[in-house]
């Protein structure tokens, strides 16, 4: 039904009351001579108003729909004090098309409960009776203390009915009667109906019908989500309206697909009647954040017409409500459902994430600091942006910006090219990373919903600062800081290390381990533009910046040798066979040029152990002049990204400390509780415990080594002692046991600067042996029980990560497991080989899966040979000895278990949270990321990474005009 049709309803409507109640019928047959249906729409909606109390003296359809109603009321009366089944109906606690709700007590479990008796309406007809039951099993799903839960679905004395949990307090729309609520209590509330939602829509359900009144606040602000009545599954339960049949406004209350909802809290596409998804209850959960901080609805006029028209045309009054949450805003009440936030949980970490300071606590003291801090930092901005020209001579001007999030520890963040915006990425507490923004002249930071990832490698901004860019699960991307989705541009293998772009739409990302890749505005592929040269020891190319020329670019390389690593320069029209890069510097991290508006000298900013340095570069000769000065000192990097920023107008933005992560490898018990540590604090990147749970061999980084590496190391947990397995040989990382003991698989980088597959006696006397090399990268992931099989993980090009297995019986056969489009990593063989669990990012996100694995493979056709064993996240899977239970890691740190039933099929008896652990930042590799641990055989105990040290992040300096340190 679309708005004009509402609205001549609606119309007519008002006339028809405005009528002698005995020329109503005439009145309405004269209007609509040639719309036979447009009268039955009429009258049908002066009945269903009259049954809503609505009545008009002396009409005999009133006095008809009054009667009945009354006639409802008093057979309602007449149950209360009877019982069906073993439930005493107490009282009416509602009337609704749905069914009446009444009180009653659970005569055998002593409590209170809601009762929903169906009409004999429904009761009588088998399709909607049909529709009932699918809701009350719909209903009885949903597990979650922010529902109303079901507890059954009955028939008694020829009456069916639900039996649901029932809720005392006041409801939303009570509250929000005695006006706006504060602030910090609205995010609270939010927060709850948000965890609501997501547990509903995890299940595939949808409410259709949020609103105020379906919100019960019960003793200590605690939510209830009431009646899912209108809740439909999302697969296969709508249809859009055949206008040409047009349908009475009492079918359209019970049709699914139609325009269900309160006009007031409906989205666009069900005031069209459109079939819809999880994203109509985004856009009532923005309605209703909306009402909560202003007291108002921002669609609501005077008739029912008039405001579906202004849910699809107007847009609310923004002024009205806080600038912290405009931007969650815009992102719910969205009317292309596209471009609107696709997950509730995106709004919960929003406003998670929302900064909890004096602001809620000190609110006069708060905004006057905050009127005059953004004043006086704006005044300085402003005569720096624009007063420039006339003050050459000014003063650099210093300050530092608190980050507004949880930084994520590799530290990435980026300023815009004209000094305004800082992106960076910081860590939700749902465990996810996320790109965030910053203008400088705001104390505000924003999440950039749809960015989120298990880590997001360094950002780069396009030339007119509107566009991020970033890589995230194999593809690169941007996203548009005035809203939106992000866009994928083109899979990539693996993720990017640093990007830069040309006002001609190039874009250069650096890559691990295959070089520097271009993209164009037109070719939407990666294709490879410098490879690492071998001869020299080369590995990596990384965090390319333009030259103004749009042509050359500057890069920095990884070199097993020190001396050959540092910057270099190179051309956009040579390819990776007849590039003949150039160094120009010798350095360990990566440096950001910016060019100078005055002459053809800009400045190359680099770092020098914890300095950061500038020196003049010569674009014309591409080549260092005159000496480097200090600018700032005690400058962080984490690896070779340097923790610092700068535009091209002269705004440079650091920070101080080191973000790689310093952990302590600790044992717990089944309940959480920390039992003691092993090994010393470091940089680890692997551990597997020996299958009889008295050593632990371990990936860790030695920072008083020169060059850096990672090597293996043996932990004797009895003595507490530490010894070295390998030594000088590249990176070794991702170690485990054979089934018996005697030897160490592992991956190494010796070669080539390829990770593959290598095994070692764990005696230590004989030197490492290859067990299988490939141009692709691998990973060691498990050894069957029989020590057979060796799975491991490959990175391709065009499947990324894929799983395979590698005969270990002398062949070396190596055949693919598991290898499509997505991510699937991580694979560990049970104990009795019947079954693999793996990790794979095929929902969008990392979750837990097995597959039944036989000697013919893996059965990935059949439905009954794969398991989904996470829900909301899932990485790092483990089996216990025996194989009755599977563990494993959520995002925000709980360590789950799945109990296996005993039998020959695979099935998951329970689920449960054993304990939750500090978060820690997940390892790299290629085009997946990882989170290391084991536990013993027993599955009594476990041992996990925690942070060694509580840290908060170091605050952002903003330095203006820094190139005045130049002069001092």
């Amino acid at each position: 039904m679309t708005p004009e049709r509402w609205m001549e309803i609606e119309r007519l409507y008002h006339l028809a009351r405005a009528q002698a109640p005995e020329e109503r019928e005439s009145f309405l047959n004269q209007a609509c001579t040639h719309d036979e249906s447009l009268r039955k729409e009429v009258a049908s909606l002066l009945v269903s108003q009259a049954e809503a109390g609505d009545f008009i003296e002396g009409s005999a359809m009133d006095i008809a729909a009054r009667a009945m109603a009354a006639k409802q009321v008093e057979l309602n009366a007449r149950l209360i004090g009877q019982t069906l089944l073993h439930y005493r109906l107490i009282d009416v606690l509602g009337q609704g098309g749905m069914g009446d709700v009444f009180l009653a007590e659970d005569t055998h479990l002593n409590r209170k409960v809601a009762v929903k008796v169906l009409p004999n309406t429904f009761f009588n007809d088998p399709g909607k009776m049909a529709r009932f039951e699918r809701e009350a099993k719909l209903l009885a799903s949903l597990n979650h203390p922010v529902i109303a839960a079901v507890y059954g679905l009955e028939q008694a004395d020829g009456k069916r009915f639900m039996v649901m949990e029932w809720v005392e307090g006041e409801t939303l729309a009570r509250r929000l009667s005695k006006g706006p609520i504060p602030f910090e209590k609205t995010l609270e509330i939010c927060r709850q109906i948000a965890e609501g939602l997501e547990a509903a829509h995890d299940k595939g359900i949808i409410h259709r019908d949020l609103k105020p009144a379906n919100i019960m606040i019960t003793e200590g602000d605690k939510v209830k989500i009431l009646d899912f009545g209108l809740a439909k599954a999302l697969a296969g339960e709508t249809q859009a309206i055949d206008a040409s049949q047009s349908p009475s406004l009492t079918a359209l209350i019970t049709q699914p697909g139609v325009i269900f909802g309160t006009a007031a809290y409906m989205s666009p596409e069900q005031a069209k009647g459109k079939p819809v998804d999880k994203r109509a209850d985004i856009w009532a959960f923005g309605v209703l954040l909306y009402e909560m901080l202003t007291g108002r609805q921002p669609f609501t006029k005077e008739t029912v017409a008039d405001t579906l028209v202004a849910v699809l045309t107007k847009e609310p009054d923004w002024k009205k409500v806080p600038g912290r949450t405009q931007s969650l805003l815009h992102r719910c009440l969205e009317k292309d459902p596209r471009r609107r936030l696709r997950d509730i949980g995106e709004a919960m970490a929003w406003v998670e994430n929302t900064p909890d300071s004096m602001l809620a606590k000190y609110p006069r003291l708060a905004w006057s600091l905050a009127i005059v801090f953004i004043m006086a930092f704006g005044l300085l901005l402003f005569i720096y942006l624009f007063d420039r020209n006339r003050n050459p001579s000014s003063e650099p001007v210093q300050l530092q910006v608190t980050p507004a999030a949880v930084m994520a520890p590799e530290g990435s963040f980026a300023l815009s090219p004209d000094g305004r915006w800082l992106a960076f990425a910081a860590r939700s507490a749902d465990g996810f990373e996320r790109v965030w923004i910053r203008g400088l002249h705001s104390l505000q930071a924003s999440p950039l919903m749809g960015t989120e990832a298990d880590y997001i490698p360094p950002l780069f901004w396009s030339p007119d600062s509107r566009f991020i860019g970033f890589s995230s699960r194999g593809k690169l991307k941007k996203i548009d800081i005035t809203g939106g989705p992000p866009v994928a541009l083109c899979d990539i293998p693996g993720y990017t290390v640093g990007g830069t772009w040309n006002r001609d739409g190039v874009i250069i990302i650096g890559h691990p381990n295959r070089g520097l890749m271009r993209l164009s505005a037109e070719n939407k592929t990666a294709i490879p533009l410098t490879l690492p040269n071998q001869s020299r020891n080369e590995s990596k190319h990384m965090f390319p910046t333009f030259l103004p020329d749009g042509k050359h670019f500057l890069y920095y390389c990884f070199s097993g040798k020190p001396e050959g690593s540092g910057i270099y320069v190179a051309s956009l029209g040579e390819t990776p066979q007849t590039q003949t890069p150039r160094q120009i510097l010798s350095t360990n991290f990566g440096a950001v040029y910016i060019p100078s508006r005055a002459s053809h000298r800009g400045q190359l900013l680099f770092m020098q152990e914890q300095t950061l340095m500038a020196q003049p570069f010569d674009e014309n000769r591409l080549c260092l002049v005159g000496e480097p000065v200090p600018v700032a000192e005690k400058v962080g990097s984490f690896m070779a990204f340097g923790f610092f920023t700068a535009s091209a107008n002269g705004i440079l933005v650091y920070r101080s400390g080191s973000a790689g992560q310093i952990n302590q490898l600790t044992w717990f018990d089944r309940q959480g509780n920390p039992l003691g540590k092993a090994g010393e604090s470091g940089e680890y990147w692997g551990l597997s415990i020996s299958p009889n749970g008295t050593r632990g061999i371990v990936s860790w980084l030695n920072p008083a080594q020169t060059p850096l590496s990672i090597d293996l190391w043996f932990l004797n947990f009895a003595q507490g002692t530490k010894t070295r397995f390998t030594s000088g040989e590249g990176n070794s990382q991702s170690p485990i046991w054979s089934p018996d003991g005697s030897r160490i698989a592992f991956i190494s980088n010796r070669e080539n600067g390829v990770y593959n597959l290598y095994q070692k006696q764990a005696g230590g006397l004989k030197e490492s042996e290859a067990l299988h090399k490939s141009a692709e990268e691998q990973d060691a992931n498990s050894w069957s029980r029989d020590g057979r099989l060796l799975m491991y993980t490959t990175q391709n090009i065009k499947t990324r990560a894929d799983l395979w297995i590698l005969s270990m019986n002398g062949s070396r056969d190596a055949i693919p497991f598991l290898q499509t489009e997505c991510n699937e990593f991580d694979g560990h063989f049970s104990p009795d080989t019947k079954w693999v669990a793996y990790t794979s990012d095929e929902s969008g996100s990392n979750e837990i899966y097995v597959r039944r694995f036989d000697s013919s493979g893996p059965r990935v056709s059949e439905e009954e040979g794969k398991w989904t064993i996470s829900k909301g996240g899932g990485t790092a899977p483990r089996w216990r000895g025996d194989g009755r239970e599977l563990y494993y890691r959520t995002p925000d740190g709980k360590i789950m278990a799945a109990e296996i039933a005993p039998e020959t099929a695979f099935r998951i008896k329970a689920t449960r949270a054993l304990f939750h652990v500090p978060s820690i930042a997940p390892k790299i590799f290629g085009s997946y990321t990882y989170f290391y641990w084991d536990a013993t055989r027993d599955g009594n105990l476990f041992l996990i990474p925690t942070p060694a040290v509580e840290t908060s992040p170091s605050p952002f300096t903003v330095i203006l005009n820094w190139a005045a340190l130049l002069r001092h």
